[in-house]
């Protein structure tokens, strides 16, 4: 009975412990964003002589003026755009290669796939240069399709591997039961292969999505022109060369993190399904 007790009260004494400590980490992660929204609600003479979490005064306006900055809502609208035509077409594309990839039998099959796997070792910087100059060469530097396509690019290795090692998992007889009504591969990858691969769809949008619209540097290098700069680029303009106005500067920084967290929120149920997928088909 008093071993019974003292394993139970440990048990508990390390509950305990490890609640602490994820309380803890979740604090230290959620202060700086709930930070930046309650600074966005201030003025600039108070944003640092009061830090505390619940300003006296809420200053919505805060966020039209940053809407209204020359160039930050169009940019907004860019980045929209740049992010929901490169996710759309990373999806079709990866998912169709994966689909191909697990279940067609075709010459240099292997060493395709594995040249697409060894893409995902060359850090991206790495690929600054010759994009550059291969996008001079197209004229295709300075405009929006040159830009997508990059970042179409830069999200399809991942994308393919994980819609290959889901693929993988699907048994052949649903491919079978499929064939035997009629579908073609085309079918079986839309009817059957897409509708299974939920999980791995939303982990796929979920990164590309962060990758587009957190992208700033390579944006910076193909585009000249501020009509075509993406949001992450706009935040610059609350930054002076001598004064920076942090309220705008915050509330840019909310309107920028607010698509990200939907999308985050509208795939959440699915993300640790899409990370254990090689468990669905054992």
């Amino acid at each position: 009975m008093k071993y019974a007790l003292y394993y139970k009260s440990k048990k508990v004494f390390i509950n305990t412990l490890i609640h602490i400590f994820l309380i803890s980490v979740a604090i230290t992660c959620l202060y700086p964003l709930l930070w930046m929204i309650v600074s966005s609600l201030k003025t600039q003479d108070i944003i640092f002589k009061d830090i505390s979490l619940i300003p006296q005064q809420l200053h919505f306006e805060n966020y039209a003026n940053a809407l209204r900055e020359e160039g930050f809502g169009r940019s907004f609208v860019n980045s929209i755009f740049y992010t929901s035509v490169s996710v759309f077409s990373v999806v079709i594309i990866a998912s169709l290669a994966g689909f191909a990839f697990s279940r067609l039998r075709f010459l240099g099959r292997t060493v395709l796939f594995y040249m697409f796997m060894a893409a995902m070792m060359i850090p991206i910087p790495a690929s600054f240069v010759p994009l550059y100059f291969l996008l001079n060469k197209l004229h295709l530097r300075d405009t929006p399709a040159g830009y997508i396509l990059c970042m179409i690019s830069v999200g399809l290795s991942v994308s393919i591997f994980l819609f290959k090692t889901f693929f993988d998992k699907i048994p052949r007889e649903l491919e079978d039961v499929a064939r035997i009504d009629g579908c073609s591969k085309m079918g079986i990858w839309w009817h059957v292969a897409l509708p299974l691969a939920k999980p791995v769809l939303a982990v796929v949008i979920v990164l590309n999505a962060l990758n587009v619209w957190n992208e700033y540097i390579l944006a910076l290098i193909i585009f000249d022109s501020r009509k075509f700069m993406p949001l992450q680029v706009a935040l610059q303009i609350f930054q002076g060369e001598f004064v920076t106005n942090y309220p705008l500067l915050m509330a840019g920084l909310t309107i920028a993190a607010l698509p990200i967290i939907i999308v985050y929120l509208l795939m959440q149920k699915y993300i640790i399904k899409g990370i254990t997928s090689g468990a669905v088909f054992g």
